[in-house]
């Protein structure tokens, strides 16, 4: 197969399925994993995807533009694991807490299963499954009804009429975009009135979101900046964005990111799928 046939084949797939992985391609078209990360670097050029480590996703476009769930679970998978580790740190044993929707809760998610008499409330279907699937009777899980998002979020009136009767310790929010202009938002309107409703349920609110969601701004704000009493950001976020958010928020946590090694370099010429 001639490589412009195999790059189009691959744009074609991200842009149905919205993600693919670099190893999964290698298996696929039985060539290099040089081969395939050139192929995605080509469409990244020309627009077609967005790199991401180990893989490609779908372009985003504009503040309405809202990437599937799987799309995102790719996307700064190791900033997502540090923002985790040091979330979990501020859970503790027989609290109540709230997660919104998104893939860096959902990821937080999978730290808090081995806390005790813990009780969350959620309106991510992807959350929820986490606590289910780890099986402890001692944690209750409350999921609310509403309208699903690409996102896998519940939204809308039944979403909120819920939310409004509960009261928890800490909310764990899950951002599109956060700018000191716009403060925290979403690409969703449905989505909006939700999670701003989620956002005030909780006698502290704790934002997670990595570096690349500063200066992005979705069409809806979620709350400002200063209803923050903690960000949960990863250490690649640069000065003047720290400054910005230390203006308006008491706590700036920079979860350390480990350093990911880029892949061994292959024989020239060689055509053989790489190990797995």
């Amino acid at each position: 197969m001639l490589a412009q046939q195999r790059q189009s084949r691959i744009a074609e797939r991200v842009h149905r399925t919205g993600a693919v992985r670099v190893a999964e391609l290698v298996e696929e078209f039985g060539v290099s994993d040089m081969t395939i990360r050139r192929d995605l670097e080509t469409l990244a050029e020309r627009g077609l995807v967005a790199k991401v480590h180990g893989g490609a996703t779908a372009v985003d476009f504009g503040s309405t533009s809202e990437p599937g769930f799987a799309v995102k679970q790719v996307r700064q998978e190791a900033e997502k694991e540090a923002i985790a580790e040091a979330a979990a740190g501020l859970v503790g044993p027989g609290q109540a807490i709230a997660l919104s929707a998104g893939t860096t809760t959902w990821t937080l998610a999978h730290r808090l299963t081995d806390v005790a008499d813990l009780t969350v409330v959620t309106n991510s279907v992807p959350v929820a499954d986490v606590f289910y699937r780890s099986g402890r009777s001692d944690q209750t899980v409350i999921l609310t009804g509403g309208v699903r998002t690409p996102s896998d979020a519940l939204v809308g009136p039944f979403a909120v009429a819920s939310l409004e009767r509960v009261n928890v310790d800490t909310v764990f929010l899950g951002v599109h975009g956060m700018s000191a202009r716009a403060g925290f938002t979403t690409p969703n309107l449905l989505e909006a009135e939700t999670v701003a409703t989620l956002a005030e349920k909780g006698r502290r609110l704790v934002v997670v979101a990595d570096h690349t969601k500063f200066d992005v701004v979705g069409i809806a704000t979620i709350a400002a900046l200063s209803d923050a009493d903690v960000i949960v950001t990863d250490a690649r976020l640069d000065e003047e964005a720290r400054r910005i958010l230390s203006e308006h928020v008491d706590q700036v946590v920079l979860a350390p990111t480990p350093v990911v090694a880029p892949p061994a370099p292959q024989s020239r010429g060689s055509s053989a799928p790489a190990s797995r």
